[in-house]
């Protein structure tokens, strides 16, 4: 069985053990010690919430745009969950920790792979959840323990968020091909930049939120 998971994880692994390296990498600049890079990636383990936690950490925010922050940017998490809560069955603790430990990546693998004959379900799905999370702690760590000893330009290493997040656009994009939710996004971000740049994260996105919810609202209206 481990063999089996090893060869369906190991293209995450490939993607995870690098960006780890980079999250580690800029985290060792904020001067924090180095296991908490390690203890974010086995307690969060947000790839994209951790990157801009980066962000958030060196400006000093306060604890309610973190939580916002953070809630809105892997909120995309409850939706594709919710389709897979009768497939991880009832599995007590466990069941908890693959909700855990569900990201992108891993949600694809246990929605398409094909589980070997006599292998146990519950047991297949928590280690390929488990091998996916240990590649991203040791992406984490290696980096951050790399960036303590040996000096590092990490100037311009913090486009990696902006990358991710481009990759997170194209990702959408694809599979809702509408082009309304990314104009007002775009233009509440300009807006909210204008006239509230302090509050420019939380700001555009309680702004684009509501734009949305009210052309919801009134498409629902015209419709009953």
């Amino acid at each position: 069985m481990i063999r089996n998971i090893l060869k369906e994880t190991t293209p995450i692994m490939f993607g995870y053990v690098p960006m780890g390296m980079t999250f580690g990498l800029l985290f060792q600049d904020l001067g924090y010690p180095w296991y908490f890079a390690t203890l974010m990636g086995l307690f969060i383990f947000a790839g994209a919430a951790q990157f801009m936690a980066i962000g958030l950490l060196s400006t000093g925010a306060g604890l309610t745009e973190v939580f916002i922050s953070t809630f809105m940017l892997n909120s995309r998490h409850i939706f594709y969950g919710l389709s897979i809560l009768d497939k991880y069955g009832k599995w007590g603790l466990r069941k908890l920790y693959l909700i855990f430990g569900l990201t992108d990546e891993t949600y694809s693998l246990v929605t398409t792979i094909k589980i070997p004959n006599k292998v146990n379900e519950q047991d297949y799905y928590f280690f390929i959840t488990m091998f996916n999370q240990a590649y991203w702690v040791l992406g984490c760590t290696l980096g951050v323990l790399i960036g303590g000893v040996v000096e590092f330009n990490t100037q311009g290493m913090d486009f990696a968020l902006t990358a991710l997040f481009i990759v997170l656009v194209i990702e959408q994009w694809k599979n809702i091909r509408d082009i309304l939710p990314f104009a007002i996004a775009t233009l509440s971000s300009i807006f909210v930049l204008y006239f509230f740049k302090d509050q420019m994260l939380i700001g555009s996105i309680l702004l684009s939120l509501s734009i949305l919810l009210i052309i919801r609202a009134i498409k629902n209206k015209s419709y009953g």
